[in-house]
């Protein structure tokens, strides 16, 4: 049997800027992708506190030390610069793969600067 778990997450994120004219996606500051293990083009679930909005897209990679998190495309209407989002990244593992397991987290301050 296989588990879907939280494989990564970047918590209380601030939505630096958005684009509705790119053809979809969520750019996040490269550092804070590698800390989470979220890869470019991996699906992501985005978690919008400030509106209660949820929907997923992919991750492409910011620049690093940015701080960047730009909601591209339509979902740019389901989240606006200055909200606070969490981005989750998930996948299967086997009975096996589970002991001991433990999620990548990361904690960021107001600049989307990581503090953990």
């Amino acid at each position: 049997m296989f588990r879907t778990m939280m494989k990564g997450k970047i918590h209380r994120a601030h939505v630096t800027d958005g684009n509705l004219e790119y053809q979809g996606s969520i750019t996040i500051d490269k550092n804070l992708m590698e800390n989470a293990g979220i890869i470019q083009y991996e699906q992501v679930d985005i978690y919008n506190v400030t509106n209660g909005e949820r929907f997923t897209t992919y991750a492409i990679t910011g620049e690093p030390d940015s701080g960047i998190i730009c909601i591209n495309g339509a979902a740019a209407h389901k989240a606006r610069k200055g909200d606070v989002v969490i981005i989750v990244s998930y996948a299967s593992y086997g009975e096996n793969e589970l002991e001991g397991f433990k999620p990548k987290v990361v904690f960021v301050d107001d600049s989307n600067r990581q503090t953990n």
